[in-house]
């Protein structure tokens, strides 16, 4: 029987590693970390439990399906709850704005007409671009009927596959950023930044984005996000449980060391604390940059690529402050976007300059209104995030500013959100780019791995396999420029088709 390994149990690794399993290779699973999940974490703190991860699941079908490869189902395993108001972005001047899912309520998804109340709540914000919405509306729809999203998602180019999809790609204007796109729809700047503001969520930049991430928001719209109860690790936990149930064998708490190789292939996995074994094929998960600079150092090919790999463009950072609240919000959804009174040159500043402005975009998350199960009766759970600069751009000490930027987030949600923040407060703890970068490996504390540039949509710095160890492939966010849930798991679906076409 074939015998593979998986360096990495984040949500990517993970789906990867059931996709092989399920299909009858032998997938042993190595995590470094003492449990499953990765970037998605989930940490109890006086009787809070704090999440990491993603906010919250689009189009969760991707998961479900990884339980039905064996004829199960995801739902005895873990319960997923719906979000119906996606999001509330709120600007300075006051202005709100409510995203609210168009979906039945299931997994099945929405009717697919973007939303009724959403556009109501466009017609009150922007009135002028009720019509220019319905445009943008139509367009999403054909881009994502011609297959726009899976383009972003594909690991392999090459010249003939990119000759093929040129046509669309011109049609539907995939040469135009995220933002771009929305702008030649619409006039209101506010209802630009709703659109675009969910490829800066998942670390592109609005403004340098294939105009496909735009697509972002019609898909939720049309599928809603959910959320997994108990937290993401609670998923990662679950999708661990599945994995061994089909005959998988996980590694926890034992990082890998090194990849071996013989000739052109990758041949055994050494762990740190001595374990070793020889496998016909190998995965990494982990940060591309640390999986050759590190675990491959021992052949020419690793340090070469890592040389190349560093002068690759790099999605930022994120710096998060988790608090737990005395009281309870239901007026604070589970998602909220704080502008501030900046955008293109705040983007610019991280992705660009690599200076750390005063002002923010603060993306706040609120799991407990959603989940009462994560904090006690009379307590709520939040997460406040900011995109930073990746240390790369930005090499600060976050050791001494972290507590100064910590202090201004929470200023900000109390003067926007919460007056009284400060005597609430039971708890609080924050993470930073230096945080990623020790935890996880992430090359220079990068978020989301690669960004999301057109350049590198069109052509990968990774993709699914390396180009001369034939028998080591890549998968999850680090694998594909830009990060995000669905890109993810359509990396660990397309590597799983590869893998089981070229090993078996």
């Amino acid at each position: 029987m074939t015998r593979a390994c998986v360096i990495g149990a984040g949500l990517g690794g993970l789906a990867l590693a059931i996709r092989l399993q399920s299909s009858g290779v032998e997938t042993t699973l190595v995590e470094a970390h003492d449990r499953p999940g990765g970037h998605a974490w989930s940490r109890t703190r006086e009787g809070f439990t704090f999440d990491s991860g993603p906010p919250a699941l689009a189009e969760p079908s991707g998961y479900a399906e990884l339980w039905q490869l064996s004829g199960g189902d995801m739902a005895d395993d873990i319960a997923l709850l719906p979000i119906e108001l996606l999001r509330r972005l709120n600007w300075p001047d006051g202005v709100t704005l409510d995203v609210i899912a168009n979906t039945t309520g299931s997994l099945g998804g929405g009717t697919g007409d973007g939303g009724t109340a959403l556009r109501r709540e466009v017609a009150r914000v922007a009135p002028e671009d009720a019509a220019g919405y319905e445009e943008f509306l139509r367009w999403s729809d054909q881009a994502l009927r011609d297959g726009g999203a899976p383009w972003l998602a594909a690991l392999r180019r090459d010249l003939a596959s990119i000759a093929r999809s040129a046509p669309m790609l011109a049609r539907h204007q995939a040469w135009r950023s995220a933002y771009g796109i929305a702008a030649s729809f619409i006039k209101s700047a506010k209802l630009r930044e709703a659109i675009s503001v969910a490829a800066l969520a998942e670390g592109a930049n609005p403004f340098s984005a294939s105009a496909f991430h735009a697509l972002a928001h019609k898909r939720e719209l049309d599928h809603g996000l959910w959320w997994p109860k108990g937290g993401m690790g609670k998923l990662a936990a679950a999708m661990a449980r599945q994995f061994e149930k089909l005959g998988g064998v996980l590694l926890p708490h034992d990082p890998v060391l090194h990849i071996h190789t013989l000739g052109d292939r990758a041949s055994e996995i050494e762990c740190v604390s001595g374990w070793r074994q020889r496998f016909d094929a190998v995965a990494s998960s982990a940060d591309m940059v640390h999986t050759y600079r590190d675990l491959l150092a021992s052949n020419s090919r690793g340090p070469d690529m890592a040389r190349k790999l560093v002068r690759r463009s790099f999605a930022p950072s994120a710096f998060t402050v988790h608090f737990g609240l005395e009281g309870s919000w239901p007026g604070i959804p589970h998602n909220t976007v704080l502008f501030g009174p900046r955008y293109q040159g705040l983007i610019e500043d991280i992705f660009d300059h690599g200076v750390l402005p005063r002002d923010f975009i603060l993306f706040l998350q609120h799991p407990s209104v959603t989940d009462p199960s994560l904090a006690a009766k009379g307590k709520s759970t939040f997460r406040a995030t900011i995109p930073v600069a990746n240390q790369a751009k930005l090499p600060i000490d976050w050791e001494q500013v972290g507590p100064l930027i910590e202090r201004r987030i929470l200023d900000e949600v109390g003067r926007r959100l919460i007056p009284d923040l400060d005597d609430r407060i039971v708890t609080k703890f924050h993470t930073s780019p230096r945080d990623l970068a020790l935890d996880f490996n992430a090359w220079a504390g990068s978020a989301n791995g690669f960004a999301a540039t057109r350049a590198q949509s069109l052509w990968p710095p990774v993709g699914t396999r390396d180009a001369k160890l034939r028998n080591l492939y890549f998968a999850g966010a680090g694998a594909q420029p830009g990060g995000g849930v669905s890109g993810t798991l359509a990396s660990a679906r397309a590597t799983a088709k590869r893998m089981l076409e070229e090993v078996r």
